[in-house]
C-alpha cells in the first residue's frame, strides 16, 4: 500500500469519526454498501472518487486535498496491478520436439530463481497483510464489531508512529497522530478563515490546522519550543484542511497558534489553549 493510500485511509477514518457515522449509517446515506465502506476504511479497496466526495460532504469537509490523495493513490494502485509479459526469446519459436534439454547448470540456475521468486512472493504477502491488519486496528472498537471480516486474533497492536520529542516537526497525518485527535481550541479569524489547535495524547504532540483560507495566508504553532508553520500555497490548499507540523507537548502545556493573513495590511491574530483544559471557541471579537 502506498504512502498516499495510507494517508487517504487515515483521513477518511478521521472524517467518519468526526461525523459520528457508523458503517451502517454511511450505507444509508450514500450509494455504497456497509461492506464497501468496510473495505474502503480498512485499505482493502481504493474508494471511488464519488465515495470520497460523499464522506467529505457528510463531514462538512472540503474534498480537494482528499481527491488529490486519491488520484495519486490510484496511480500506485493500478501500477501494481500491471504485469508486463516477458518477451519471447528466439528459442520459443522452435517446436518442442526439436528443443534440446538445458544443461544441468542452467536447470540449477532456473531452480534457484524459482525458489527466490516464491520466497519474495511470500514476504510480499506477509507485508501487505500486516499493513492491512494495522489499518484495520485504526477503527474504533464499536466499528470492529460491525465488520464481518475481523479475524479472531490479530498479531499486531496499534501504536503511534512517534511519541513526544520524536514527533517534533513531523507530519501528523503521515505518522497517524491525526486519527481521532482532540480539539483544544477553535478560532475564526477576521478574514473568515478557521484555525484549530489539535492534540494527540497518544503521540504527546499538538499542531494546528486551518481551512477556508486564502493563498498566502500562514499559520504558526508553538508550545514554548520550536515554531512550526504552514503557508497556503495554491487553490488546492485553500480548498481544504492544511496542517502544520507537530510540536511536543505535555499535560498542562500551553499551545499557541498565530494566523497571518496574506494581505499586507492584515493583522496577526493569535490564540492559546492549555493541554488538558476544556475546549474553547473564539472569534475575532474575543481572541485568546
Amino acid at each position: 500500500m502506498s504512502t498516499e493510500h495510507t494517508r487517504l485511509v487515515a483521513a477518511l477514518r478521521e472524517l467518519r469519526v468526526r461525523a459520528g457515522l457508523s458503517l451502517a449509517a454511511l450505507a444509508e446515506r450514500t450509494p455504497y454498501s456497509k461492506s464497501s465502506w468496510e473495505r474502503y476504511l480498512n485499505g482493502k479497496s481504493l474508494p471511488p472518487r464519488q465515495a470520497v466526495r460523499e464522506l467529505c460532504r457528510l463531514a462538512d469537509e472540503p474534498d480537494g486535498r482528499l481527491l488529490v490523495l486519491r488520484e495519486i493513490a490510484e496511480s500506485h494502485w493500478s501500477g501494481r496491478a500491471v504485469a508486463t509479459a516477458p518477451a519471447a526469446s528466439p528459442d520459443e519459436s522452435t517446436p518442442h520436439s526439436q528443443e534440446l534439454p538445458p544443461p544441468d547448470g542452467t536447470r540449477r540456475r532456473r531452480l534457484r530463481r524459482s525458489r527466490l521468486l516464491v520466497v519474495l512472493a511470500a514476504a510480499y504477502t506477509v507485508v501487505v497483510g500486516g499493513v492491512a491488519a494495522l489499518l484495520f486496528l485504526l477503527l474504533p472498537d464499536s466499528e470492529a464489531r460491525e465488520t464481518e471480516s475481523l479475524p479472531a486474533s490479530v498479531p499486531f497492536s496499534f501504536a503511534p508512529l512517534c511519541q513526544g520529542a520524536a514527533c517534533e516537526g513531523q507530519d501528523p497525518m503521515r505518522l497517524i497522530c491525526g486519527v481521532g485527535p482532540d480539539t483544544l481550541a477553535s478560532y475564526r479569524t477576521a478574514t473568515g478563515a478557521h484555525v484549530e489547535l489539535r492534540h494527540s495524547a497518544k503521540c504527546g504532540a499538538s499542531w494546528a490546522r486551518t481551512w477556508a483560507t486564502e493563498i498566502g495566508d500562514r499559520v504558526d504553532v508553538t508550545a514554548g519550543g520550536p515554531t512550526h508553520g504552514v503557508r497556503i500555497r495554491n487553490k488546492g490548499d485553500a480548498a481544504t484542511f492544511v496542517y502544520t507540523e507537530m510540536t511536543e507537548v505535555h499535560p498542562g502545556s500551553t499551545v499557541r497558534a498565530c494566523f497571518r493573513p496574506a494581505a499586507a495590511d492584515g493583522e496577526r491574530e493569535c490564540f492559546e489553549a492549555r493541554v488538558g483544559a476544556a475546549t474553547t471557541t473564539a472569534d475575532p471579537s474575543s481572541p485568546q
